[in-house]
């Protein structure tokens, strides 16, 4: 990580990308780490993450190598082999991913032509030096989808029509992954796209691994994640990409980012048209209805806005809350470990919104540096803070609205709840004012 925290951590080391894998229909991860590491993870991901449980091969279930002080002295490599070969004859899996931990990673053990013997016998593998001073589980993350573009895919002739690779949340780490990337695939098929995403249930496992090579394009739904995917994709199969940086909430985002695909691709514009008129239609219904209780005199109602969340959920929130509500952005903090060479860009993105109107931006997940900048802001109104459990103290002290949208969260049950598309804009305007009406009780 390239910065110390003193307080409230709010992700996980770059191992935790095994639930990324664990996302992926039928794969096993294994894991080459100390004991504990793995069993930690998934305990804490889980249950911070809205608890999500554990999934297909993941909590107790994952195979570890377990390393003590003698393989750090005399190395892991024998006890590796042993462990994948074992794994293959009692784990029922189509597909295989090696993540390294610290010692193996420090000590240096030869990971990657231990998974080339068993590669080299027609075995569906992979690995990832995932050790955790590689970063956080957003960096383990992008490691897993480098190694499935590098070590398993080939280029294929073939090429289907309308198939689009998407690149956008990430399992467990985002605590509405499956929510959103059941959405965004919704939002594509309704204008005439296959979306093929590697995650969550019916993704189709192996076979949308397999497949990455034949779609049409790829998409990046997010401010910087994926993009380095989409980008050694081109490089490796010529698949061209599009990068919309901004999560799409509500209706403006939402139509703005279907025109945006279409427009990419050369779909027919009348019928995008015709389609978004529709949808806008039942979202411009519902947020009508609400529209008595968002300006009801009875309520404080919260009319300035502060987001401690990862950047795509930061940006994609602040977008819909400025530009659908009518809402004014105090500071934004974005709490995973964004890259230098994307921070600018990002940045920009928060100064483009309707009406002129910008926003502040801290990158930081420390909680002590988060609170004492909330603390010394000049707030005159009932402010809503859209962060992690962790901030329900800080939003006790300036008076705020709290509601949990970010880890950790240990408030919620989290289990196909979507915030993306029309009805995620829906849904947000539900949650927020839902908490608000609990309050006056």
């Amino acid at each position: 990580m390239s910065e110390i925290i003193l307080q409230e951590p709010r992700h996980f080391c770059a191992l935790g990308a095994q639930q990324t894998v664990i996302a992926i229909e039928r794969a096993i991860p294994i894991v080459h780490a100390g004991p504990g590491c793995s069993a930690k993870l998934t305990t804490a991901m889980a249950s911070s993450g809205g608890n999500q449980g554990s999934g297909y091969a993941g909590g107790d279930s994952i195979p570890c190598s377990n390393l003590i002080e003698k393989d750090v002295v005399f190395g892991g490599e024998k006890k590796l082999r042993k462990l994948i070969e074992g794994t293959l004859k009692v784990m029922d899996g189509d597909f295989f991913v090696v993540l390294t931990g610290c010692i193996s990673d420090i000590v240096g053990d030869d990971v990657g032509s231990i998974v080339k013997e068993f590669a080299e016998r027609g075995v569906p593998i992979v690995y990832a030096e995932t050790g955790g001073f590689k970063g956080d589980a957003y960096k383990g993350h992008e490691l897993v989808l480098e190694a499935i573009i590098n070590q398993y895919l080939k280029p294929s002739e073939e090429k289907i029509k309308g198939l689009v690779n998407v690149f956008a949340s990430i399992p467990t780490h985002d605590p509405f992954w499956e929510g959103d990337l059941n959405e965004i695939k919704e939002l594509l098929k309704s204008i005439g796209f296959q979306a093929n995403i590697l995650f969550g249930h019916n993704s189709g496992g192996i076979n949308a691994i397999n497949n990455i090579p034949k779609a049409e394009f790829n998409l990046v739904v997010s401010p910087w994640i994926g993009l380095k995917s989409a980008k050694l994709l081109e490089k490796k199969f010529g698949t061209k990409y599009l990068h919309y940086p901004v999560l799409p909430v509500g209706g403006v985002e939402t139509s703005k980012f279907l025109r945006t695909v279409a427009d990419f691709a050369g779909v027919d514009k009348e019928l995008v048209d015709k389609i978004i008129e529709e949808k806008e239609e039942e979202f411009y219904h519902y947020l009508v209805r609400s529209g008595e209780l968002l300006v009801a005199s009875r309520y404080e109602v919260p009319k300035k806005f502060f987001i401690i969340d990862d950047s795509s959920y930061t940006l994609g929130f602040t977008k819909f809350l400025v530009n659908d509500l009518g809402l004014l952005p105090g500071h934004q903090f974005i709490t995973e470990d964004v890259p230098d060479q994307f921070k600018d860009n990002i940045i920009e993105y928060f100064k483009d919104f309707d009406r002129g109107i910008t926003s502040d931006v801290t990158f930081s997940q420390d909680g002590g540096v988060i609170n004492e900048k909330l603390s010394k802001y000049e707030i005159n109104t009932y402010p809503l803070i859209l962060g992690s459990s962790w901030d329900v103290d800080i939003a006790n002290e300036i008076n705020g609205l709290h509601l949990s949208v970010g880890l950790p969260i240990t408030d919620r049950l989290i289990l196909n709840h979507t915030y993306v598309g029309y009805r995620g804009g829906l849904n947000l305007i539900e949650d927020i004012y839902t908490k608000l009406l609990s309050l006056q009780i």
